[in-house]
């Protein structure tokens, strides 16, 4: 053991780090207030999420049933998604903040946003969310909930950096986004592993665990969210899964890619009209078309027509389901390019099943929980560029753990594939070139080092 008992030996003999005095009272000191952010996180979460299920529910059933018209209907789609298109646009071209960043130029977790910017970013992630356009909560709620507690710890906690705040804020609402804090602890392992300060990787997620627990308890408290999707079990691993899971995952994966190779060039066509009211409108009927022929299943962030589509997988031919994994996955890439608002990681967990359940109906020997999980990993893991995540929400999507040898084994090539593509973001001119970094923070904090020993970054 060292002189300031800060290290031990390790059962191999091997010097481990051990968590100094200070680190530990820190530690112990910022819980309580990681565990209210993580709170607080969910809080807001569940509020946008009811705010936009109660607009949903009023321009898809509501309204048409007071009029006497089937909202399943082409032209309702089409009109809908239209008008969603003209509705944020303006909102972004008229209302202060312009909705902050655009989703399509930033990481999942990016640095905080003026206060200012919230009330047009607000609305146009409820637009999105409630219009039905192609993509998912994650983006918009990680940045509304990180520029509020950003606001508030600097007003009553300024000691604290914001690098920190950040990192634990975001760890609160990707553990209640996804009801539990292992999506969170996946994560940011990565995270927080590439920091070069020393300490323990426990110590450098102790915080970022406290807000994922505390967010996704309160989440499961309010709204019970789950992943699982009902499918025949999975209980034994035969050697042919292995390779059928691979083939599948590269697949889903070179879709993937595909749809991020044209992502930039679809993101500069857009801008070339300018005003966020023509090319956020035109995105809007272009979605509406693909709405139209897709049908509803290819609409919204695709969590509840994940369980749709696997329920009926049956009623599907595989000509139905190829239409349904190439109409969802250009509208993701068209919502994201268009100026909407919104995650990738929610529609790509809808096209990798897909892709599952395509791989299913072509060849009905691979057990669906292989395929499923496989295009799930597969495509996620090509939008978001997080093998962590990827194969975490692989393995939740079919509630099975036996799966997880499968997916470590498949996502071995379908990394290679994908470490060496193109990323679906876009890069402002003249940035410097980045290596992939999966989901991102867009901080340098060590959350490890007493906040004492550093001091806050500007904005």
């Amino acid at each position: 053991m060292s002189g300031d008992g800060s290290r031990a030996r390790g059962t191999a003999g091997a010097a481990v780090d051990r968590p100094s005095a200070s680190t530990v009272r820190m530690l112990l000191r910022l819980s309580i207030p990681a565990a209210v952010i993580g709170v607080v996180s969910a809080l807001v979460l569940w509020a946008v999420e009811e705010f936009a299920e109660l607009i949903e529910h009023g321009l898809w059933s509501g309204l048409p049933a007071a009029l006497g018209i089937d909202p399943a209907s082409g032209w309702w789609i089409f009109g809908i998604l239209s008008v969603t298109g003209l509705v944020i646009g303006l909102v972004l071209w008229l209302v202060p903040g312009h909705g902050g960043h655009d989703s399509a130029t930033v990481e999942l977790i990016a640095p905080p946003l003026p206060l200012r910017t919230l009330p047009s970013l607000l609305i146009v992630t409820v637009l999105a969310l409630a219009g039905g356009v192609s993509l998912g909560p994650e983006g918009p709620i990680i940045a509304i909930n990180t520029a509020l507690l950003v606001a508030l710890v600097r007003r009553f906690l300024p000691k604290i950096p914001v690098d920190l705040v950040v990192m634990i804020t975001a760890a609160g609402t990707i553990g209640a986004l996804f009801g539990t804090p292992v999506a969170a602890a996946l994560v940011f392992t990565g995270v927080v592993g590439a920091f070069k300060a020393g300490g323990a990787l426990w110590d450098k997620l102790f915080l970022p665990l406290v807000a994922a627990g505390a967010g996704s308890i309160t989440m499961t408290l309010l709204a019970a969210p789950h992943f699982a999707v009902p499918m025949p079990a999975y209980d034994t691993v035969a050697p042919i899964d292995l390779l059928s899971a691979t083939v599948i995952a590269v697949v889903a994966a070179a879709l993937g890619l595909t749809a991020a190779s044209v992502f930039p060039r679809l993101h500069a066509g857009f801008r070339v009209l300018r005003n966020p009211v023509f090319y956020v409108t035109l995105g809007g009927i272009l979605l509406g078309l693909l709405g139209v022929i897709g049908g509803p299943i290819t609409l919204f962030k695709g969590l509840t027509q994940t369980g749709e589509l696997v329920s009926d997988r049956a009623d599907y031919t595989v000509g139905a389901l190829v239409l349904i994994v190439l109409v969802k996955i250009v509208a993701l890439t068209v919502s994201a390019a268009a100026g909407f608002r919104g995650g990738r990681i929610f529609p790509a967990v809808f096209i990798g099943a897909a892709v599952g359940v395509l791989a299913n109906a072509v060849i009905p020997s691979i057990p669906p929980a292989v395929a499923i999980a496989a295009g799930v990993l597969g495509m996620v893991l090509a939008i978001s560029r997080d093998g962590w995540i990827a194969l975490f929400v692989g393995a939740a999507v079919t509630g099975s753990v036996t799966i997880l040898p499968v997916l470590c084994i498949a996502i071995l090539p379908t990394w290679l594939l994908v470490s060496r593509g193109p990323e679906m973001i876009v890069h402002p001119a003249g940035a410097d070139d980045r290596p992939s970094g999966g989901a991102g923070t867009g901080t340098d904090a060590d959350p490890a080092t007493p906040p004492d020993e550093r001091s806050p970054r500007a904005e």
